[in-house]
């Protein structure tokens, strides 16, 4: 149950009310009404601003007719108290009752507990990682990794029917150059002799020279001469290095527990005829014009000629330039593929696209926004989260790095060293467009200031909670029929009432947090529950009537305990969202 869902009904039932009694017009619209956390907690539990937003359709005053839905509110069983603040806000505590009554319902759903209609089904596409196929993952993609992976998941959670996608850069220039890279390397490691500066402008690194080794074992049928200087071989070193790239990135995915569910390739796109059939698409509806576009101020794009070329008219769906889409030798340019594949998305039903990008990308949005609004005649939106840098931190200076140089640190050597679960959690512990540092010293720490272990720690401490139990009181039936059946009229404590407040925001978290498509909102909130109980806990040490196990009260015990249980159950939830296993002990 979302709580605030739920109270927002009731305000409603209480206006339709008001609305058969003559105190609103009755075609009274309700959308604009909302039920929200009070800015300042200690005004109580909900506030709406009902008799703001509906007074001018009633033709009185909001704070008169505030008086009248807080009198109809005031009614209701789950309604301690109402209060009439300002100009017509009005503010609502919720009885004891209602919130302890809340944690069967957290027990009862298990793992469940939060999930969401608000995506109704619709088809949403979540293309993410996507890095050229050129080397291994570094830490950057890391991010842009996990931060994809779980939005997909929790607009699954949500109720969004999700497609993790990927999209192989395999096709252009820079794979022309890993191909001539891995020729060089071949002949390189048969003997011959080449200077450093034949290697100039070419992709670095030992997974190049690996891929080398592993294309000299192949069958000779299939092999790449290095030394013919064919079109058939350079295809053949083109086709294998990538595919070789790929099986490595596949790996090193799997090793951060990152899926997807497609794996698209650009060359397969260009070569079945798709960006043609965009071109023709849009020059079709006069969308596309030979012109020359002006010098841009500042560095100028990779794509900018002082001669004629084919033009998207980008302009006319918020861009503030014309775009090119075929350059003077006939080439098609980066964007016009990109075109294709967005409309080949689409195509394959998804009127949602969120493409994760990294942040030398950003200029880009407002071109493959306008496209995407062209192809799809404005029936697909696309949302671009950009992730922002990743300064690794050893021993309080940043790792210093050169992709260039073939100097990286790669995806698996991050996990290799403190393991998946913390890599995760860390990349989304920040918002994706705000910097990020990964401290190798702070994220293994054990101390509050570093969320993994807090938070794990929480989850660990509510099953010690219950091995606790099973030592002092043997025979109380801790199992989740009796959890859910005890008496939670018995939580009565300010810290318990406010931790269980706080859990029935989780569904209201992952709904806010799927609709502005912001997975770090979880962090923060597994955080905060993880924070609460600890100090829930803390109090219990020093006043022992606090105390989670109390052998000469068995009622409270279990009504505690399912209140434990109820904290692991959503910190757990929040963990699997994030592709985390909950620990159940901490070492």
């Amino acid at each position: 149950m979302n709580v605030f869902r739920h109270f927002r009904d009731e305000v409603a039932a209480v206006l339709a009310a008001l609305a058969e009694a003559g105190d609103l017009p009755a075609a009274t619209d309700f959308d604009r009404v909302t039920c929200e956390p009070p800015r300042d907690p200690k005004h109580g539990d909900m506030a709406t601003n009902a008799a703001l937003v509906l007074a001018g359709a009633a033709g009185t005053k909001p704070r008169d007719l505030a008086g009248k839905i807080a009198e109809g509110l005031r009614r209701l069983d789950s309604v301690a108290a109402v209060e009439v603040a300002g100009p017509g806000f009005i503010n609502i505590r919720i009885a004891d009752g209602f919130w302890q009554r809340r944690v069967a319902d957290i027990l009862a759903a298990g793992p469940a507990y939060g999930d969401a209609d608000v995506g109704r089904g619709a088809a949403v596409n979540v293309e993410f990682t996507s890095a050229n196929p050129t080397g291994p993952l570094h830490v950057a993609h890391a991010r842009g990794a996990v931060f994809g992976d779980a939005l997909a998941a929790l607009l699954e959670k949500a109720g969004y029917a999700v497609t993790r996608e990927y999209y192989i850069n395999d096709w252009g220039g820079q794979i022309d150059i890993l191909a001539e890279s891995l020729l060089k390397r071949m002949r390189q490691l048969r003997g011959e002799a080449l200077p450093e500066e034949a290697f100039d402008g070419l992709y670095p690194g030992q997974d190049v020279i690996d891929a080398a080794r592993a294309a000299l074992d192949l069958p000779a049928d299939v092999r790449p001469d290095p030394a013919s200087g064919s079109e058939e071989d350079r295809i053949r070193a083109r086709d294998f290095a990538v595919a070789w790239m790929m099986d490595r990135i596949r790996d090193d995915l799997a090793a951060l527990g990152v899926r997807h569910d497609v794996f698209s390739s650009e060359r397969s796109l260009v070569e079945a005829g798709a960006v043609d059939t965009v071109f023709a698409d849009l020059e079709a509806r006069g969308l596309i014009y030979t012109g020359v576009l002006d010098p841009p101020k500042g560095k100028r794009p990779d794509d900018w000629e002082e001669r004629p070329q084919s033009l998207f008219r980008a302009t006319e769906f918020g861009d503030d330039v014309d775009r090119p889409l075929k350059k003077s030798n006939g080439d098609w340019t980066y964007f016009a593929t990109d075109i294709a594949y967005h409309r080949d998305k689409w195509k394959r039903g998804a009127g949602l696209l969120i493409d994760v990008w990294g942040a030398d990308h950003q200029g880009y949005i407002p071109r493959m926004k306008a496209a995407v609004d062209a192809i799809s005649r404005g029936d697909a939106t696309l949302d671009v989260k950009v992730v922002q840098l990743v300064r690794l931190i050893r021993d309080g200076a940043v790792v210093k790095m050169s992709k260039r140089a073939g100097d990286v640190v790669t995806v698996r050597d991050v996990v290799d060293e403190v393991g998946k679960d913390v890599v995760r959690f860390v990349m989304l512990t920040r918002r994706n467009d705000a910097p990020l540092d990964f401290d190798f010293a702070r994220v293994t720490e054990q101390s509050k200031d570093n969320p993994v272990f807090y938070v794990q720690y929480a989850h660990a401490r509510s099953h010690s909670v219950f091995r606790q139990a099973k030592d002092v009181l043997p025979d109380l039936d801790t199992g989740p029929a009796s959890l859910v059946n005890a008496d939670f009229s018995t939580l009565t404590n300010e810290g318990e009432l406010s931790l269980i407040k706080k859990l029935t925001t989780w569904p209201r978290v992952i709904e806010n947090a799927a609709e502005t498509h912001e997975p770090h909102r979880i962090a923060f909130y597994l955080y905060d529950i993880a924070a609460d109980f600890h100090a829930h806990w803390n109090r219990g040490r020093d006043e022992p009537d606090l105390r989670f196990i109390r052998p000469d009260d068995l009622s409270l015990t279990l009504a505690r305990l399912a209140l434990v249980k109820a904290v692991a159950t959503v910190i757990a939830s929040g963990l699997v969202l994030f592709g985390v296993a909950p620990a159940e002990e901490m070492r």
